[in-house]
């Protein structure tokens, strides 16, 4: 097991689906803050900014830039990232899925809505983790997750934050986004330094508080697999869509577009 993490880490994320990993990135903290930079002066294909007319601030997001960013890939290849990942899912690999920066300029009141990541996803399978780690020290913009909500009977209707349309057709496959705080949830928080990470299942409901303060508040999120990932139909575009995959339902999730990055020996 990796030295930045112990058993009962694992446990935690094993129970709750969500566990913070001091200093993940500590020493990439740099390293990433220039690709964030790069990032958002030459964004990618599926760059957004997630703020309607007359709202103050700026909430940029994009993702799926790591092979053209060269700082991203030297993250992703060199830090402790994939091991953690692998220690925690209880996974001999850990496969990279896709990179994910989320951006929120000083005086931005919008909140990141509540959301899980899986049901936006071609993967299915228990074993995989996102890694969601501050370039800033974060207080009152931190991220929040709903421990346990990795088990729930039913996964939550995927939407699109500035339109608020719904991904798929609302199905009794899906619920609808529940409020955590109204109804008493046991909603997990943290402050952050700059290179710590949460680390969480991607069937975790999640969402962020706004940047109040004057500093910003810049995120890099790593998606990683594990062993038992494979892929699955939706019942209409995912997010990322990875167009041209020729991935079946039941298939492997292939390695020449996600790549393994650790495998234990």
């Amino acid at each position: 097991m990796h030295n930045l993490i112990t058993n009962e880490h694992v446990e935690s994320f094993q129970r709750d689906g969500v566990v913070l990993i001091k200093g993940l990135f500590a020493d990439y903290v740099d390293i990433i803050r220039s690709g964030i930079e790069h990032n958002m002066s030459n964004p990618g294909p599926y760059a957004a900014e997630n703020l309607k007319e007359g709202e103050d601030g700026r909430f940029f997001d994009d993702y799926c830039n790591w092979t053209r960013i060269v700082e991203f890939k030297e993250v992703i290849w060199n830090s402790p990232a994939a091991e953690v990942a692998a220690n925690l899912m209880k996974s001999k690999k850990a496969q990279v899925f896709h990179d994910h920066v989320l951006v929120k300029e000083p005086g931005t009141a919008k909140k990141t809505p509540w959301h899980q990541d899986g049901p936006y996803y071609f993967i299915d399978g228990i074993q995989n983790v996102s890694l969601w780690s501050p370039m800033d020290t974060v207080t009152d913009a931190s991220l929040r997750c709903v421990a346990g909500s990795h088990l729930w009977d039913k996964p939550v209707l995927p939407t699109r934050w500035l339109s608020e349309t719904n991904f798929y057709p609302d199905d009794n496959k899906y619920m609808q986004v529940p409020d955590p705080d109204l109804e008493g949830m046991d909603i997990k928080e943290w402050d952050m330094e700059p290179g710590d990470a949460v680390a969480f299942n991607y069937g975790i409901l999640h969402g962020a508080r706004g940047n109040t303060t004057n500093k910003r508040r810049r995120a890099f999120s790593l998606r990683l697999l594990g062993d038992d990932a494979r892929y699955i139909d939706r019942p209409g575009p995912t997010s990322p869509p990875f167009p041209n995959h020729e991935m079946k339902a039941g298939d492997e999730i292939r390695k020449d577009w996600f790549p393994v990055i650790y495998e234990e020996n």
